[in-house]
């Protein structure tokens, strides 16, 4: 699949937002203003002017928008959601070469609210994702007690996990444990049978 850096990135900052929720991790990432404003500088996202309580609550209810997606039954569910995202946050598409960065696209108004920024820009991101046919790479982590999303951008589509150093390999741990003590039961079992048998023919009168 042919994606550009620009969608990259922002389906970097989609998967970030959405497992900051209480849903994903057990406990609410973004509690307050300061903790979004902490999430803005770590994504790098740019042309945000100072936020507000409003544009906290804003981001919450965009995340579960957002999240929908995900979890949407048919492409053509998918699709209704992410167009009603992006049309209530009014895209104004234009070129930018901002920072040093190459020409690429904005698709949000200069200084738009967070939530209409992240709207415009996470949306058209899933709605590249969605044209494309590319649907099943919104996943949800296979880690049986793991809620986490992500987009799998593995050329065969074959990323399971949300982190393989955390989940993938804390699965991978306890399949071998489960098989060790499997065999360990096994080999157990053949040797009570054994002396069993053992006892058996003890048992048995020679003569």
């Amino acid at each position: 699949m042919l994606i550009t850096h620009d969608t990259e990135c922002a389906l970097s900052i989609l998967v970030e937002l959405l497992n900051t929720s209480p849903g994903a991790c057990g406990s609410e990432q973004l509690p307050d203003v300061a903790a979004l404003s902490s999430f803005v500088v770590g994504q790098e996202i740019s042309e945000i002017d100072s936020l507000t309580p409003a544009d906290l609550a804003a981001v919450h209810a965009l995340r579960t928008k957002l999240r929908a997606v995900f979890s949407a039954a048919s492409t053509e569910e998918a699709a209704e959601l992410v167009n009603a995202v992006v049309a209530a946050a009014g895209t104004t598409p234009r070129l930018t070469n901002h920072d040093q960065h190459d020409w690429h696209i904005h698709y949000f108004a200069p200084h738009a609210a967070l939530g209409d920024h992240l709207a415009a820009e996470l949306g058209m991101a899933l709605a590249f994702i969605v044209m494309a046919g590319e649907r099943e790479r919104l996943r949800r982590c296979e880690a049986p007690d793991c809620a986490r999303v992500f987009v799998d951008l593995s050329r065969n589509r074959s990323r399971r996990y949300c982190d393989s150093r955390t989940c993938g390999n804390r699965l991978h741990v306890a399949a071998y444990r489960a098989r060790q003590r499997s065999a360990e039961a096994a080999d157990a079992a053949e040797a009570v049978g054994a002396a069993r048998a053992v006892d058996a023919a003890e048992a048995v009168p020679t003569g």
